[in-house]
């Protein structure tokens, strides 16, 4: 049962900042629906691209979490007036009025956010600048923002590094370029999509991100009036407009809290529907999901998570789409400390996602982290430099502990593995988790998940 000691703290329906609490009281299957809305990675940049209309947007399913709070607040702070929709999970986003913002609201506004980065194409547009402020993001690694950069100065940008962030001008107007990206990085590519539809002339993308939030972002620019071309080998092709005009979209499903949802049936041993869940973004994930002993109902209004039997190790190499996506692995590896022998996960994204498992061992996992990955071993996915890896023996019993979250997606993960646990666990830190997941108590609540929220 959910007792909420605070009613000021927040994931499911209440606000509240990163500091929450739980206690947990795990050992139980977590069965019931979940409904998942809009991509938190597609819906915060349809938000940024309504400020390159003329008219307003309307933007529909969007979640209540904090991170499309934030870039609300921002495009706010810029002019753009921004409204409740007529459906719940609507948004109205009016640019007309679009004026310079002091570097201090910027800031304030950001928190923790890298979403300014984003910014800057859309703003150089309209207003010849932008700013962007120190930005934060999740503890996983280094994720410089080089490559942004060096795209902006293609496109004409001066670059210029403050004490207290970097401000950017665009003195000639923006042109197109081409560009190569070192590696087919999403937050890049979507850089060169929000910067090159207004910029004179053709952008050649090569090397670029194709994840599907991607592919919907390209839908909601063509909608605005962009003339975009996607060709083989990761090339996307950009022709210049002068005028884009406001769009009308329905964002993708958020895949990431999908397949969160679906380790936690795993892990858990229990039964969850995820309505909204679409099985073609998702191909990768059901491949990995079966093979460890997963079973699931792909229906028309989303798919039907649960075990298939006993449990079996896999071996995981994360990848950019089509890939095994990075944010899978985390809440995955909880389900595999219950598989019976040997998993290995090779992540290759980012350099530093395995410091959640500290919390795991503590629980009574055995996972083992190699800091610079295993170099035996058949792989497909090319090595990097920065790559680590995670060997899970199993199947090992969990019991409660006194665990403190480190970012997003292990955050989710540390819950489920509290939930997964038999005793009780005090889980701090839990407020991040409402980046990404919309009203995380409620859907806990209607899981059957046992939890107190005490401060």
């Amino acid at each position: 049962m959910t007792t909420l000691l605070n009613d000021s703290v927040a994931l499911g329906g209440r606000k509240g900042g990163s500091g929450e609490t739980l206690q947990i009281r795990g050992g139980h299957p977590l069965s019931g629906t979940v409904d998942v809305k809009g991509a938190k990675n597609l819906v915060t940049k349809a938000m940024v691209a309504s400020l390159l209309g003329d008219t307003a947007s309307i933007l529909h399913d969007v979640p209540d979490i904090s991170d499309v709070a934030v870039v609300r607040s921002l495009l706010e702070v810029h002019g753009v007036r921004v409204q409740d929709g007529d459906a719940e999970g609507s948004l109205v986003l009016d640019p007309r009025d679009v004026e310079s913002a002091h570097m201090e609201e910027i800031d304030a506004h950001a928190g923790a956010s890298r979403i300014p980065i984003l910014f800057c194409g859309p703003l150089l547009h309209r207003l010849g600048q932008a700013f962007i402020p120190d930005l934060g993001g999740c503890r996983i690694g280094d994720r410089p923002i080089d490559f942004h950069l060096d795209a902006l100065r293609k496109f004409g940008a001066v670059v210029e590094k403050l004490p207290s962030g970097i401000r950017l001008s665009a003195p000639g107007g923006l042109h197109g370029a081409n560009i190569h990206l070192p590696y087919p990085s999403v937050g890049a590519t979507e850089q060169v999509l929000l910067t090159a539809v207004r910029s004179r002339g053709v952008t050649e993308l090569k090397n670029a991100a194709i994840e599907p939030e991607i592919m919907d972002l390209i839908a909601v620019l063509q909608k605005m009036g962009a003339i975009i071309s996607y060709e083989p080998n990761r090339v996307i092709l950009i022709e210049g407009v002068d005028d884009l005009r406001g769009y009308e979209h329905r964002a993708i499903f958020d895949r990431n809290e999908a397949a969160s949802w679906a380790s936690a049936a795993l892990a858990t041993d229990g039964e969850i529907f995820v309505g909204g869940a679409k099985q073609q973004e998702m191909l990768t994930f059901l491949n990995i999901f079966r093979k460890s002993g997963g079973w699931f109902d792909v229906r028309e209004d989303g798919i039907l998570f649960r075990r298939g039997g006993d449990l079996r190790p896999v071996v995981v190499e994360t990848d950019v789409h089509p890939g095994f996506m990075t944010d899978w692995q985390q809440p995955l590896i909880v389900a595999l400390t219950q598989a019976t022998g040997e998993s290995i996960v090779h992540e290759t994204v980012y350099e530093n996602r395995f410091g959640f498992t500290d919390a795991l061992n503590k629980m009574g996992a055995k996972i083992a982290v190699h800091p610079h990955g295993l170099q035996n071993g058949v792989r497909r996915v090319p090595r990097r430099t920065l790559e680590q890896a995670a060997v899970i023996t199993g199947p090992t019993p969990l019991t409660g502990a006194d665990i403190t979250v480190p970012d997003l997606r292990g955050g989710y993960s540390h819950v489920i593995a509290a939930l997964t646990a038999e005793g009780t666990s005090t889980v701090r830190n839990v407020g991040i988790i409402s980046r990404g997941y919309e009203k995380f108590f409620d859907k806990l609540t209607g899981l059957g998940a046992d939890f107190d929220v005490v401060g």
